[in-house]
């Protein structure tokens, strides 16, 4: 435990030496702690600069749908986009019209994938076309899976864009196979946790390579996922019904996610989910889901401490409304989530309008997110929760640091039982949480806080009363 501990340790030092330099007062007063908030926004406009635009060679292929309507038109798209990228790359266009792909679209570097206005992209449901396997992060850990519907490894300056929809046709994935999981979830878990080499864990249809059991498992692809990519641009599409998370980039660096409009079907449909990530701008997204609409994640457990945490992560203008959470952070945040930015959105609806969630396997710090300029609907059991026994605890004790978290202006219609529900562990305190100029209409308590320090507040006003600690 020490040895893990000290590892943390380390790794939080390391990350003060990177990044902006952020300034942390040493009296955590309300009047400091509001300076320190107006500093970090003022930095938005250098932190901006940083995510610079996806350059795409000007070369264009358009595409038109087989003459069948659900002829398999994944060779084609493949092909295009192989070809296109051989001769240096451009755009490969799919015109208005269905497409239906018998497998995964794998984007290479400087390729844009454009669907005009009335051009739908939908994707087989049978495991088998989605082979062979390829590097993936499921639920925080690194492992071989089925590939993701839409995939990129190691690649630069890609994108999908356009007014077209991309369909997942998720729906028995989500309904068969979450059923099934549990054993490979499990069995993930554990590799994770015991640092056992990637390339031993093999799932999927088990065969990588040479190696590999031969068994069948069952880890739900994602709909689009980037890893190690850099310079992305994902903007104006319609995405809906993912097998499991819908916009998952890992270990990618310079993203702009732009004006999309994301529908999930069934549980564990995340909207958007940066996944230690640095310099992402999330913007002017409508997103409706059962689970987390938009969550910051790092990895879970061991196997994400001496991996990349998420930093720079700059989230404006969206609607979100979920059956779950609304805006999180977690669960998988081992590797450290720092200088997160959500401002001038609205929820519509969740069991938790803005949630921090972890448990005492996953260490880790999360420390400087500044919310701000929030309109939030009604949300059922909670508008503000940090919890450290989210579901899945495996029994270790190694406690996630939340520290310096800044809400100010907020206003919610209904909270529903609480206002504010914050409960760290004995030794490792939520601590450092500015709550500013908030108004919740209606909550059937007002709050509940355990193991916190430095929880100050400003003009709060609950139930129609101005309230304090």
């Amino acid at each position: 435990m020490f040895i893990n501990s000290f590892r943390i340790l380390i790794l939080c030092v390391l990350w003060g030496f990177v990044g902006w330099k952020v300034d942390l007062p040493s009296n955590f007063q309300a009047s400091e702690a509001r300076r320190m908030a107006k500093k970090a926004w003022g930095s938005l406009p250098e932190r901006l600069s940083f995510i610079i635009p996806v350059v795409i060679p000007d070369k264009t292929t358009v595409l038109h749908p087989p003459d069948l309507p659900l002829g398999n038109a994944r060779p084609m798209i493949q092909s295009a986009i192989d070809k296109t990228a051989k001769a240096g790359g451009g755009k490969v266009i799919l015109s208005e019209g269905d497409y239906f792909s018998k497998g995964p679209i794998h984007l290479r570097s400087n390729i844009q994938l454009h669907l005009e206005k009335g051009a739908k992209l939908l994707f087989s449901d049978r495991a088998e076309d989605y082979l062979p396997l390829v590097k993936v992060r499921w639920e925080g850990t690194v492992c071989w899976n089925w590939s993701p519907l839409i995939y990129a490894y190691q690649a630069e300056n890609i994108a999908i864009t356009g007014e077209g929809e991309i369909d997942g046709h998720g729906q028995d994935w989500s309904k068969k196979w979450r059923k099934l999981q549990k054993s490979d979830q499990t069995l993930l878990r554990q590799m994770g946790n015991d640092l056992i080499p990637e390339d031993q864990r093999i799932f999927g249809n088990g065969i990588l390579g040479d190696a590999g059991d031969g068994q069948m498992h069952y880890l739900r692809p994602s709909l689009i996922e980037f890893y190690e990519c850099k310079h992305i641009l994902l903007e104006g599409l319609t995405l809906r019904n993912s097998p499991f998370w819908t916009v998952h980039p890992v270990f990618s660096k310079n993203i702009h996610i732009n004006r999309l409009r994301i529908f999930g079907g069934y549980l564990n449909d995340d909207g958007i989910d940066p996944d230690s990530c640095e310099d992402v701008l999330i913007e002017n997204c409508f997103i409706q889901t059962h689970d987390d609409a938009i969550s910051i994640k790092a990895g879970r457990d061991q196997d994400a401490w001496d991996r990349p945490g998420s930093r720079n992560i700059i989230v404006q203008n969206c609607e979100l409304a979920s059956l779950v959470n609304a805006f999180c952070i977690g669960s998988e945040m081992s590797g450290g989530v720092k200088e997160v930015f959500l401002e001038n959105s609205r929820i519509l609806q969740g069991k938790y309008a803005i949630n921090f969630k972890c448990n005492l396997d996953r260490g880790g710090e999360v420390a400087q997110v500044f919310i701000r300029n929030l309109e939030i609907d009604t949300v059922s059991t909670a508008m503000l929760l940090f919890t450290m026994d989210y579901h899945s605890y495996r029994g270790n004790h190694f406690p996630t640091s939340f520290n310096h978290i800044f809400l100010q202006n907020l206003s919610c219609q209904n909270a529903g039982e609480y206002g504010f529900k914050i409960t760290g562990v004995e030794d490792a305190p939520i601590e450092r949480v500015l709550l500013d100029r908030i108004q919740i209409e209606k909550a059937d308590t007002n709050a509940l806080f355990d193991h916190t320090n430095n929880i100050v507040q400003q003009k709060v006003f609950i139930n129609g009363l101005k309230w304090k600690l």
